[in-house]
């Protein structure tokens, strides 16, 4: 099936006499008559369904859409986009290793791998994306299970150049992880240019209703574990599931069979069946939705940019903008729906701007179907330092918009009179 196909009918397949929708399982747990059934199952959990917890059928069929949609052979939807990078990284990263990350990543996952992960043992080495190759890679050691970038960072807008840091992990056979929730893989589909593991907020477009919190994580199937002494626990006995081997009994999906059965099952990362069936039905529009915020934001990019207040903007759809090339490279049917721009007069002029929009909200949020606007600096990066949001790319007067589907007539508006009235 084509992506289009896959965002409506992709993951759920009814037999005759099933609702022809994807029905609300919320339920805790599963019955089966004999002993025996049972027992297999928590032998051979992919067989069925044990406890919510674990799985759960609804969960499941929205977590094969979305393998689908990237291209994958499995995915594990989590409680939030947080514990989807959290348990990523930790399927593979423990006491005493280290991963390599961009600086320009979300604020939240810069203070996981900055100050959180490290209680756990696990350090992050940063990197920018003008760093060389070389540079790079004398970073790697033999404890580094990693790298980690974004399809395109929020709010720096720096697009991931996949085939430079794929290259850099097949050298040294480590994996790269890539957060593609703002491109989606209706614009982007990282496996195909050599990701092995992709994770999404699926709060933001894949819902694309402000109305879900959750996460998913899905294994590209392509990186082969067995042997690579970086990864041993992939190819030795589980001793806290009675000694499976994931290579062996998952085959290509032996990451993901791994991060559920020892991260979601210990840790709790579930998510609600009703936030996934509700996020499925989100998904349905995903492709449409899609076109029209890249559409709509690139009209309102270059409406910032030939204002007079405006001192700057970016937005790779921008034929001028410094990631235009890799972008195209990339992209498929669109840029996306967020950009930032900088207001003429700093902080003050910038917190004006935001004061003044009418249609467009202020919240702590990006990729709803409504557009949304936020000061990075003083809001979702606030946790940083000063020097981290250099590294980070951001500055004072950063405006960041979130474009939705509104009609673009009345979103020019708003945001030309917000300007004008500075």
């Amino acid at each position: 099936m084509k992506i289009e196909t896959i965002c409506v009918q992709g993951g759920y397949d009814p037999k005759s006499g099933d609702a022809r929708t994807l029905p609300l399982y919320q339920s805790t747990t599963y019955y089966y008559k004999t002993p025996e059934e049972l027992a297999h199952l928590f032998d051979v959990p992919k067989d069925g369904h044990i406890y919510s917890r674990i799985s759960n059928p609804t969960t499941n069929a929205f977590e094969e859409k979305i393998a689908m949609l990237e291209g994958g052979v499995g995915a594990m939807a989590t409680a939030s986009g947080m514990s989807a990078v959290m348990a990523a990284v930790m399927n593979v990263a423990h006491k005493g290793d280290n991963i390599i990350s961009l600086s320009s990543i979300y604020g939240g996952t810069f203070n996981l791998f900055k100050i959180t992960l490290p209680k756990f043992g696990v350090n992050t080495k940063f990197i920018t994306d003008d760093m060389t190759d070389e540079q790079i890679e004398s970073l790697i050691d033999e404890n580094t299970k990693a790298i980690f970038a974004e399809t395109i960072a929020n709010p720096a807008m720096i697009v991931c150049d996949f085939d430079r840091y794929a290259k850099i992990c097949k050298k040294h056979g480590i994996l790269f992880i890539v957060d593609n929730t703002l491109a989606t893989p209706c614009l982007v589909r990282p496996f195909e240019h050599g990701a092995n593991v992709i994770v999404h907020s699926t709060t933001k477009y894949l819902d694309g209703h402000a109305s879900c919190v959750g996460g998913m994580i899905v294994d590209g199937g392509n990186f082969n574990f067995r042997g690579n002494p970086r990864y041993q626990e992939f190819y030795t006995p589980d001793a806290s599931y009675h000694d499976v081997i994931y290579v062996d009994e998952g085959g290509s999906a032996a990451y993901i069979l791994k991060a559920r059965m020892q991260y979601m099952r210990d840790m709790g990362l579930s998510p609600s069946p009703f936030n996934t069936w509700f996020t499925n039905i989100g998904t349905e529009t995903l492709h449409l939705r899609m076109e029209r915020t890249s559409q709509n934001a690139l009209a309102l990019a270059k409406l910032l940019k030939s204002h007079k207040n405006v001192e700057w903007v970016l937005y790779p759809g921008l034929e001028d903008d410094k990631f235009h090339d890799i972008a195209v490279k990339y992209y498929k049917g669109g840029f996306g729906g967020m950009l930032v721009f900088g207001v003429k007069g700093g902080r003050s002029n910038a917190e004006k701007f935001i004061k003044n929009l009418n249609l467009i909200k202020q919240v702590t949020h990006i990729a709803d179907v409504r557009s949304c606007v936020l000061h990075p600096a003083s809001t979702t990066h606030r946790q940083l330092s000063d020097a981290d949001l250099i590294n980070a790319g951001i500055t004072p007067n950063m405006v960041r918009l979130s474009v939705g589907i509104e009609n673009i007539d009345d979103l020019s508006k708003d945001v030309s009179d917000a300007l004008d009235n500075i």
